[in-house]
């Protein structure tokens, strides 16, 4: 079955919350501990995700991806965090774990990248979870490259070290 990508309405912020806590869980139990990932419920991230749209939906670009009417994937972005007007942020791309593997994310990538060069960035940026191997893999695969710049965000107590990438558009 094709995967249909589109943007997001508000319909979609609670199955967003949800698919985004699975996500996590499914993608960094191997580095996070389980506590630390049991908070906040997909609930409580539908909820984070209403909130959030109420405030960035005019700044910020929600794309979601549907196989056979079914939320499958994610992407979100908007402006760079460090206030560069010539780059964009891609902030998220999230899978059902079950799509690893079968093409969405790749999708929502080039869906990203092209929105991104649509609204006129010149180059894009991303954090990454430094201990996530396999969302680094995939972000090289598509052209990103480690920018040398870190930080440490925390997932409930667990701090988590996150690398920057970037590349031209």
């Amino acid at each position: 079955m094709t995967v249909t990508l589109r943007p997001a309405t508000g319909d979609d912020l609670m199955g967003v919350g949800v698919l985004h806590q699975r996500s996590r869980v499914a993608a960094y139990s191997s580095f996070v501990p389980a506590e630390a990932l049991a908070e906040p419920t997909g609930e409580a991230m539908g909820a984070y995700w209403t909130e959030r749209w109420r405030w960035e939906r005019d700044t910020h670009r929600l794309t979601v991806a549907e196989r056979a009417g079914a939320l499958v994937g994610f992407s979100y972005l908007g402006p760079d965090d460090e206030d560069d007007p010539a780059t964009g942020l891609l902030n998220a791309i999230h899978l059902d774990p079950a799509e690893q593997g079968r093409g969405v994310g790749r999708a929502l990538m080039v869906d990203a990248l092209d929105a991104l060069r649509a609204r006129g960035w010149q180059r894009a940026v991303l954090w990454v979870l430094r201990d996530n191997a396999h969302a680094r893999a995939f972000y090289e695969r598509g052209g990103w490259v480690p920018t040398g710049a870190q930080r440490e965000e925390y997932i409930g107590i667990a701090p988590t070290p996150q690398l920057r990438y970037a590349r031209r558009l």
